[in-house]
């Protein structure tokens, strides 16, 4: 029966690894030499409360207690890996698009192998490579871009064709397969048994585990973790590790401060069939067959499959509190379309057994990405959950990073794609969750052409102009929440072709956003940016410049109405954020930053900002309708309508002044674009929104105004080789390496957070620098577009890789950008980047595995720019954000 099958799987190798598990954890406590000992009682206090004994929270508590924390609880509802890790497909594979994704998985599969010898616990590694298969030319140029990735990471992978395929896997049908790609270092594990050795590790290192413990919620003291309660009393502790699975949501909410954790279960089924007449040889490649939305594996001879169906099914955890998984329902006719995908691929296994259909749950998040990261409302509390089915791959190097984060303050990776507070408030609405992941499941399966959007949660934060817009044709995408124009239809033009275009070649908008540039660049564009995340700060004395003049690299005591463009930087000189600062009045200062950093920013500055009743923080992004005004003609619409000359000698570059436009007054008109452009930005309060646009375009009409849309944005700035955060600077890009010490004042008088380590590279040189190249042998109609993560080569060998990319309709060129670094032949170390290095190479860009010939510059293409260099040249030298 499915009972006993699932007794017979982890319950047998649970008490094989148990009493040897239970002795080390108690021999330090007791003496007594009893069979079976007492549970130990919980102690008062530690350093560290992990709640969670899957593989995410062994893992954390293993890296923190090899990092030296050793004050350690981790508590288990149940008893350990009983959870989704004790059904997970125990399938390592490091074949993933997002780059952080693909060295936790690397990292892990390199931590597996040699657990065993490490700990004495059979893990069951084995190292079977992986085949991915591709029934389509589109899924195929979605392998070849992993390969690239994965090649230049020295992770062996090789493009296939179909006859390797059944070389390597004999029970494969191959008749429908265009080619494959195979990475014979990925490995199977059983996953119950990497989380006992990862437990076992760490409680030898002092790390104290208690089963059948369940938290009820975790106390909060000034916005500080200071406790957990249990059903086995209070533990006071400075940091808690919510590592709770599919139930990490629940627990988030049961605080006092809530934690907003957006994941939601789903059923995932796979079944397990009795072993071959001549059993499967145990190192037999784990095949993935993305066309067919299923994984098959050996399993003790016979097979494992299962798959992400186009339907799936979400489960309620709410109020259930089930100590550990029961097996749920076995649900055949759910199952069917991936039954006869695995037969369509193995059609020997007819008259195979089976025996069982396994249903389990598994966490999913709103973009496919796992969460990690610190709560941007409760210091000290950290979270790791939401693995979206690929729990085994990055538990190793998930709680890697994390465990460093705890330790260091920050994990050694960029992690902004996984991290929390890339997720606001009203991704955690249960109805959105329920809605989105019933999307994602199928997704992980989908095609990933660039550029693609979800469709569910749609229309949740929208421009008050959002009709207006929609009904001139405006084609959406989303950023946190956010509806965004990304062009708008010309009338007559077929619509419905264009929404589903879907390539990595050419897309149907080329021509569009190309007029849309075209205007931009001769008459005038209005783009509606309200996304932008908006602060103010201000103060009744002096305490709002002292602060910011801290924690912003650039001078902020300017005269009241200019700009700063300025980095946020961390200590390491980072960006953790990109913005521009306009001085409202002595006292007060208005803060525009990149969409989603609206809650990231939000935390950073409340918990650098002194605790001061004089100093006050307000978020206004709602308040204001944001419209950029791109176009030589910007500044004669904006002067009839304001009755005020809007000329560079009365409005000169990177200013902000408060003005009446139309019959709406208190509107903020900065002369900024964020392209490189000449123009302005109106920050209109909503009420006002639609007044103001309506004047715009009316006044506008003789001067050829349009809409335009991000994508005309991103083309623009992109030529004038300006620098987004979140795409192209991070946390571990300082404004040394991409060309932006004007930004800085390393001498402004006083000290700044980052200051020491921009000297630091200012006196040594950096060991990366932000390139833009142009792409010379590349057809833009026929070949394969960049995108952004293309392998960059010097001379033939990988220097870095690309971080943005698109087509510059004045060069007719495509314009990548991206970091280069400069390696020693022998040693492999990283070395000093100079100009001479940049210039002197010959540079190619790998677009899925076909190479092109790029020049590198370092700074743009127009030289016409040279006459305006005035106040312009910051303006000019590479702002904004996407």
């Amino acid at each position: 029966s499915a009972g006993m099958f699932l007794r017979l799987l982890s319950d047998v190798r649970w008490r094989a690894a148990n009493p040897k598990w239970r002795r080390t954890t108690c021999c330090r406590r007791s003496t007594s030499s009893t069979a079976e000992p007492q549970p130990v009682s919980l102690p008062a206090q530690a350093q560290v409360v992990i709640c969670g004994g899957g593989i995410m929270g062994t893992s954390v508590a293993y890296h923190l207690s090899k990092m030296g924390w050793k004050d350690i609880v981790l508590l288990e509802q149940g008893r350990l890996a009983a959870g989704t890790t004790r059904f997970c497909a125990g399938i390592v594979s490091t074949a993933r698009h997002v780059s952080i994704e693909l060295k936790m998985a690397n990292y892990s599969n390199k931590l597996y192998q040699q657990l065993e010898q490490e700990t004495g616990v059979n893990t069951g590694y084995t190292k079977t490579g992986s085949i991915s298969l591709a029934q389509t030319q589109d899924r195929l140029i979605s392998l070849k871009r992993i390969a690239s990735s994965l090649n230049v990471m020295g992770i062996p992978c090789e493009i296939i064709t179909p006859k390797q395929v059944a070389q390597l896997h004999p029970l494969i049908n191959i008749h429908d397969l265009v080619g494959a790609m195979y990475v014979p270092e990925d490995a199977l594990v059983s996953s119950a048994n990497v989380s006992l050795a990862l437990a076992t590790a760490a409680s030898r290192n002092g790390v104290q585990i208690h089963e059948r413990t369940s938290v009820s919620h975790v106390s909060v003291q000034k916005g500080r973790v200071a406790g957990v309660e249990t059903d086995r009393g209070p533990i006071r502790c400075q940091y808690f590790v919510n590592c709770a699975g599919q139930w990490a949501y629940e627990l988030g909410h049961s605080g006092e401060e809530p934690v907003n954790i957006p994941l939601h279960a789903c059923e995932h089924f796979y079944l397990l069939t009795h072993p071959l007449k001549e059993p499967l040889a145990s190192n037999l490649p784990t095949v993935v067959d993305p066309d067919g939305r299923i994984y098959i594996r050996n399993w003790q001879g016979g097979i494992l499959s299962g798959g992400f169906e186009k339907n799936p099914k979400p489960l309620f955890t709410e109020g259930r509190n089930q100590l550990e998984i029961q097996n749920l329902q076995e649900d055949w006719d759910h199952f069917e379309p991936l039954l006869s995908a695995l037969l369509r691929r193995m059609p020997d296994l007819e008259a195979l057994q089976i025996m069982q259909l396994v249903n389990c749950p598994e966490s999913f998040t709103p973009d496919m990405r796992c969460i990690m990261g610190e709560s941007p409302t409760v210091r000290g509390y950290f979270v790791l959950a939401g693995m979206n089915s690929a729990g085994i791959s990055y538990g190793g190097g998930a709680g890697k990073y994390l465990a460093e984060w705890m330790v260091n303050g920050y994990p050694s990776e960029n992690v902004w794609p996984l991290d929390l507070k890339r997720f606001g408030t009203l991704q955690s609405s249960r109805t959105f969750l329920r809605h989105r992941v019933m999307e994602v499941m199928p997704l992980m399966c989908d095609l990933k052409v660039p550029r693609w959007d979800f469709q569910t949660g749609r229309q949740l934060r929208t421009s008050p102009l959002y009709d207006r817009l929609d009904a001139q044709g405006a084609r959406w995408m989303e950023k946190h929440g956010f509806e965004r124009v990304k062009y708008f239809v010309p009338p007559g033009k077929d619509l419905l072709d264009l929404d589903q275009s879907k390539t990595f070649y050419k897309p149907d908008w080329f021509d569009i956003v190309g007029s849309e540039v075209k205007c931009c660049k001769e008459a005038v564009c209005v783009i509606d940016m309200s996304s932008f995340t908006k602060f103010e700060i201000s103060s009744t004395g002096d305490q709002a410049l002292e602060t910011l003049q801290y924690l912003f690299s650039n001078d902020l005591d300017v005269p009241v109405g200019h700009v700063v463009h300025t980095g946020m930087l961390n200590e390491k000189g980072g960006y953790e954020n990109d913005c521009s600062i306009a001085r409202l009045s002595k006292r007060s200062f208005f803060m525009i930053s990149p969409t989603d950093q609206q809650v990231h920013c939000w935390a950073w500055l409340k918990n650098r900002l002194p605790d001061d009743s004089n100093l006050t923080m307000e978020d206004v992004t709602w308040k204001y309708t944001a419209l950029n005004l791109i176009g030589p003609r910007a500044v004669d619409v904006l002067s009839e309508l304001s009755y005020a000359p809007m000329t560079p000698e009365h409005f000169p570059s990177l200013f902000c002044k408060e003005m009446s436009v139309g019959y709406a007054n208190g509107i903020r008109v900065m002369s900024i674009t964020h392209t490189g452009e000449p123009g302005f930005v109106l920050y209109i309060p909503i009420e006002y929104a639609l007044h103001v646009y309506n004047e715009v375009m009316n006044m506008g009409q003789k001067y050829g105004i349009r809409n335009a849309g991000y994508y005309a944005l991103r083309s623009l700035r992109i030529e004038k080789f300006f620098a987004f955060w979140g795409q192209d600077l991070d946390a571990f890009t300082t404004p040394m390496e991409c060309g932006r010490e004007f930004q800085v004042k390393l001498d402004k008088g006083m000290q700044f957070v980052g200051q020491e380590a921009l000297l630091e590279q200012k006196q040594n040189g950096v060991y990366k620098r932000f390139t833009m190249f142009i792409l010379e042998d590349h057809d833009t109609d026929t070949d394969l577009w960049p995108w952004w993560g293309e392998p960059i080569f010097r001379n033939g060998r990988y220097v870095g890789k690309t971080t943005s990319s698109a087509y510059s309709y004045s060069l007719e060129r495509h314009v990548c950008l991206g970091f280069v670094h400069h390696f020693d032949e022998k040693t492999g170390e990283e070395l000093v980047v100079t100009t001479d290095f940049i210039n002197q190479g010959e540079y190619e860009i790998d677009i899925a595995g076909q190479r092109f010939q790029a020049k590198a510059k370092l700074y743009p293409f127009s030289s016409l720019f040279a006459h305006r260099r005035r106040k312009d040249e910051v303006e000019l030298s590479g702002y904004q954000r996407e």
